[in-house]
């Protein structure tokens, strides 16, 4: 298969997938145009433009690629073939994604034709290091297998709440697993990366916040494994979900990456909090996001140990003053120049200090930031409900957990660990997201991440009933990612060509 027409065809569509619908005569088309083509000049400056990025289609045509060739060949089998919206009036190319085929396999297309498939931000295909990556909204899943469709319905707020806090939230992580020992961890297809899970989480986060991204003036994200040495993940994200007032190709919002290793991202809630609520600012809501596709040395190589705890995904949490689901009622960092765990610049894979990593790094910062923080507020464990710890292994968060004087149902709902691996920035946000699909109105919460280098944040939230509320929006929350039936379990020489991906 040829990469050249389907570069003509998309060339022009950016990286959120769209048309376009005649005034005149209701006509729509795939491809974003001036005029239409049945009523020619007086449909000039009459063409609506129509946002698939939320919608749901259906796969018409497919065919099996088992050879495929020149950018594509990493992708080895896949299916390809055309998706249709809006019952057949837009039909758009279309690549299904989450496919794990091999070249001997036979593939049933019969059983694929008339399914409901849901866009995805995905890479196009693969280049050299020296390219940009192209991305693209032309990828697709099965929406019954892995990605039920959630909609995406704007709500306008109705209440003010006095602190700032936590609107809506979403935690993404891939269908493909690897096993072992009584761990599992998640695996990003090969053509995702810390990029598209941002993307991810961003997208339902704001299904579940109901709010209008175009509200949403400011976006950090944290992540240690940017593909890019230098170029932003945050510009990426803020023009594929359309934050802040779009201007032709410009978004009317300040996007900035972060990086703190695992608490890249939750170093930000404290700057988001403050910014939504300052008085003169025009920053009504945040998007702060943990995103990675967490990296390792192979098994035997020098530092290849941390490859058996390594996994993939993202959260994103938007911050405001109004519906708020998750008040915070105050938060406390400490820092020290600790170097446990560091990659050098042009290494492909970090290096970590042993068991120096547990004491005097990861323990001493924890156990400082929680002590603290509860003694500021003069709290003790039995006045939380829950406590969230950075998890960069099974063992560590139990061990820091207990010696706070937290009991295992105040801290087990919120250790993934074990069904997705060390996500890294998006580590112990995924923990808290986990924490609130279960938490009920008016319950207090610690979360405590955890950065190598070293550093932690401490935050004491605060629950309200419109968490309740919010909840009816979310079909894919942290249970259904680490329970969903549909997850494939790969074996480990398929996991590390997945993880370096295209």
């Amino acid at each position: 298969m040829s990469s050249e027409p389907i570069e003509r065809r998309v060339s022009y569509l950016g990286d959120r997938l769209k048309a376009c619908r005649c005034q005149c005569c209701g006509k729509e088309y795939f491809e974003v145009r001036d005029y239409c083509s049945v009523c020619g000049r007086k449909s000039y400056g009459k063409m609506d433009s129509i946002d698939l990025f939320f919608d749901k289609g259906k796969l018409e045509l497919a065919t099996y690629i088992n050879e495929p060739t020149n950018k594509f060949s990493k992708l080895s089998s896949f299916v390809y073939g055309i998706v249709s919206f809006h019952d057949g009036k837009i039909r758009v190319p279309a690549r299904l994604t989450d496919q794990l085929l091999c070249d001997s396999q036979e593939v049933d297309i019969s059983s694929l034709e008339g399914r409901e498939v849901v866009p995805r931000f995905r890479r196009r295909y693969s280049v050299g290091r020296g390219d940009v990556i192209p991305t693209i909204s032309l990828a697709f899943t099965l929406a019954d297998e892995y990605y039920p469709h959630q909609e995406y319905k704007i709500v306008q707020p109705t209440k003010e709440y006095e602190l700032p806090g936590i609107v809506g939230y979403g935690v993404y992580t891939s269908r493909f697993r690897i096993r072992e020992s009584n761990m599992e961890r998640a695996v990003p297809f090969i053509d995702e990366d810390s990029v598209t899970a941002a993307v991810e989480a961003g997208k339902l986060a704001l299904i579940h916040s109901g709010l209008d991204s175009s509200l949403v003036g400011k976006v950090y994200v944290g992540s240690e494994s940017n593909p890019y040495a230098v170029k932003p993940i945050a510009s990426k994200v803020a023009q594929v979900l359309k934050l802040g007032e779009e201007d032709g190709d410009i978004q009317g919002v300040d996007a900035v990456d972060t990086e703190f290793a695992c608490k890249a991202g939750s170093s930000m809630f404290k700057d988001a909090s403050a910014l939504v609520s300052y008085p003169r600012s025009d920053i009504k809501y945040a998007m702060v996001i943990g995103a990675d596709n967490s990296q390792a040395a192979p098994r035997g190589c020098p530092g290849g140990e941390l490859d058996t705890f390594v996994g993939y995904g993202g959260a994103a949490f938007l911050f405001g003053k109004f519906d708020v689901i998750a008040e915070v009622e105050g938060w406390y960092s400490c820092t020290s120049d600790t170097p446990d765990f560091w990659r050098r610049d042009g290494e492909q894979f970090p290096s970590h200090g042993g068991r120096f990593t547990g004491d005097p790094a990861y323990f001493k910062h924890v156990r400082k930031a929680a002590s603290k923080l509860m003694e500021r507020l003069n709290l003790e464990a039995s006045d939380i409900n829950y406590f969230v710890p950075h998890q960069p292994n099974p063992t560590f968060p139990v061990r820091i957990a207990k010696e706070l004087g937290f009991r295992d149902e105040q801290f087990l709902p919120s250790l993934v660990i074990n069904k997705l691996g060390n996500t890294y920035s998006g580590c112990s946000l995924a923990g808290l997201g986990a924490v609130l699909d279960v938490a009920e109105p008016d319950q207090r919460v610690l979360m405590v991440s955890y950065g190598s280098g070293a550093g932690s944040d401490a935050y004491l939230l605060r629950t309200t009933r419109q968490l309740l509320d919010k909840r009816k929006r979310q079909k894919i929350n942290v249970k259904f990612q680490t329970e969903n039936p549909f997850i494939e379990y790969v074996d480990y020489t398929t996991y590390r060509r997945l993880k370096l991906g295209m």
